[in-house]
């Protein structure tokens, strides 16, 4: 006989929900039975209320994406995947906390949007928009994922990339749909950004916009977010993009120093 359920609004969840969705919940459930510390198969059934064989499949597969791990003799317990969110949380929260003032201000003195974004996978992901105060239109959202190779900020997370890694990237990003382009002028212009610490976006990714954007470091030196300024294309003169050059990397330097980074941190081994 089934065991009854010990949480019964998230059993009311799950019928209520759509049936795809039942599997995903149920492995949540799983993961909050397993908080309190290891746990044995017959105590997380009955906690569940689910029978030992539907808890053993549900536990297995977090097994396999690393959510949970067992221990002989005591259960199941958090896997290291969690720990790997956990961290990627934090790092996250902490740089939109501590960027949040900066871009403010950035945005305030320029009157244009301001992103701040990190490397996610192959894409840049925007944590954070501050609207600029012109008529402008910026088609970005938070939690958008961005090509890397057609974005200032994406651009801006590359710089410390070996250039045998951009052609993969400039590939990936064309055939999942990033605008055409051609690479050996993409290169010879990503050359240039390498140089000045900065990197540009001229109509790359959306139409009559352009931006100026900066990488963030960490203590190590490490490249772990960016920041652009964008506007389009009439606001965004030749001259004003390098005039918004100091402005950005100051901006982005100010929030790196706030992260640990100093003048003395030695810059990190080129990623291959």
């Amino acid at each position: 006989m089934k065991n009854s359920p010990s949480n019964p609004e998230s059993v009311e969840t799950a019928a209520k929900s759509p049936p795809g969705s039942q599997t995903l919940l149920r492995g949540l459930d799983v993961l909050d039975a397993v908080v309190d510390g290891p746990i044995a198969l017959a105590d997380l059934a009955a906690k569940l209320g689910l029978t030992r064989s539907t808890t053993h499949r549900l536990a297995n597969a977090l097994i396999d994406r690393r959510y949970l791990t067992f221990v002989p003799r005591l259960g199941y317990q958090f896997g290291p995947k969690l720990l790997e969110l956990g961290f990627l949380a934090q790092r996250q929260a902490d740089v939109v906390q501590i960027a949040r003032p900066h871009i403010e201000d950035l945005a305030l003195a320029t009157e244009d949007t301001v992103h701040l974004g990190i490397l996610d996978g192959e894409r840049a992901l925007y944590l954070d928009k501050i609207p600029g105060r012109r008529r402008v239109e910026i088609s970005s959202r938070v939690g958008d994922r961005q090509p890397l190779t057609a974005t200032g900020l994406g651009k801006a997370l590359l710089l410390d990339d070996a250039p045998t890694r951009w052609q993969s990237l400039f590939d990936g990003d064309r055939i999942a749909g990033a605008p055409e382009a051609d690479y050996g002028i993409w290169t010879e212009r990503m050359n240039g950004y390498v140089a000045a610490g900065r990197a540009y976006d001229l109509e790359e990714n959306q139409d009559q916009i352009r931006c100026v954007a900066a990488p963030i470091r960490d203590a190590s030196g490490r490249i772990v977010a960016a920041i652009s300024v964008s506007s389009a294309a009439q606001y965004m003169a030749d001259d004003r993009m390098e005039s918004l050059t100091a402005e950005v990397c100051a901006t982005a330097t100010a929030i790196s120093r706030d992260l640990g980074w100093t003048d003395e941190t030695p810059r990190p081994k080129v990623r291959k």
